[in-house]
């Protein structure tokens, strides 16, 4: 028996993973920074690895949080891009029913649904383990065709009924929706953030102040439901980018221009900041629950760090940046040239 361990930890040792393309397919998410491992089924275009510097600067993002002793479970890498996998089909096939325990990943729907390509179901499953489990607990499956045995790890622990067994409550598909949606990334990168919020029963994701320096650019707050079909959303929390900035979480800080491109589909930007739509937890360090749309959800809130903001000018062309002439982002000559 052949074995995968995938897992996700607060300072994971990955190197940052490969881009994948945008599709409108519903609420499809995948993991786009997982190693494959074994004879699994490949993406359906070839992955392009961000530079070797991109990932030298995470290994010492990493080192440097480690070294500083951040470790509240809020500490986390994102890295969800969107391709051809449905999540609504975790819902469909019995997984939001029957639990994250061995009862609902050894189930006929969820061993046929996640056979019908190992590579993305093993991403997926990554983040929804690492959002609904708490950490030091591991969640396993193996593959009755390979014998390959993947395991993926807890971190956040969001959803505490369905990481036993139980039924997901509708808190906590509310909060795993929020959470899938809060570690996406546009590029594919993974980026260290911070992840502020409440688990399924209220009690806050521990965090240290330490943490509210190193990650001090408030960013976005995420809501939404995937299981019931009712859309994710995300907002600024606080000011839009300038029009020369881009940010390494394109899906969750935006400009104006991001605001009317809508560029992560199916995540739908709200028109207005967070604080018109939220409301603050106790502690006024993040939100507590966002109404749109008549319905009201529990929010994840997140912050980065300043570093993950690039400015066209400062004489690096980022991964954010394009060639051209002019001096935004998609136009960034001055730091990445003019097109051939």
């Amino acid at each position: 028996m052949q074995e995968c361990v995938v897992t996700m930890s607060r300072h994971e040792k990955e190197t940052p993973g490969a881009r994948f393309p945008l599709t409108l397919l519903g609420a499809v998410l995948l993991l786009s920074s997982a190693a494959a491992c074994g004879p699994v089924s490949p993406p359906e275009e070839t992955p392009v690895s961000p530079s070797e510097e991109i990932q030298e600067r995470a290994a010492q993002q990493q080192t440097l949080y480690e070294l500083n002793g951040l470790s509240p479970n809020g500490l986390a890498f994102n890295g969800l891009a969107f391709n051809g996998l449905a999540f609504n089909g975790l819902a469909f096939n019995g997984l939001a029913f029957n639990g994250l325990a061995f009862n609902g990943l050894s189930t006929t729907e969820f061993s046929s649904w996640f056979q019908t390509n190992p590579t993305l179901g093993n991403m997926v499953m990554r983040y929804v383990i690492q959002c609904a489990v708490p950490a030091g607990q591991t969640r396993s499956y193996t593959h009755p065709g390979t014998g390959i045995t993947y395991t993926w790890t807890g971190n956040l622990g969001l959803a505490p009924d369905w990481a036993n067994g139980a039924p997901a409550t509708l808190v906590e598909q509310q909060l795993i929706s929020a959470c899938l949606a809060a570690h996406t990334n546009k590029f594919g990168v993974r980026v260290p953030i911070s992840v502020l919020g409440r688990t399924g029963r209220g009690e806050v994701i521990p965090y240290t102040k330490d943490e509210l320096e190193t990650f001090s650019e408030k960013e976005a707050c995420f809501f939404g439901n995937l299981f019931t079909g009712q859309g994710l959303y995300v907002g600024n929390d606080g000011r839009m980018l300038h029009h020369n900035n881009s940010s390494a979480r394109a899906c969750a800080r935006s400009d104006e221009e991001d605001d009317n491109r809508q560029p992560c589909i199916p995540i739908l930007r709200v028109r207005l900041r967070c604080d018109k739509y939220c409301k603050k937890d106790a502690s006024k360090e993040f939100y507590a629950s966002c109404t749109y749309n008549g319905i009201t959800y529990p929010a994840i809130t997140t912050r980065m760090s300043k570093n993950d903001v690039f400015k066209c000018g400062d004489g690096e062309c980022q991964y954010t940046e394009s060639c051209g002439t002019g001096d935004t982002p998609n136009s960034c000559g001055k730091d990445c040239g003019p097109c051939p």
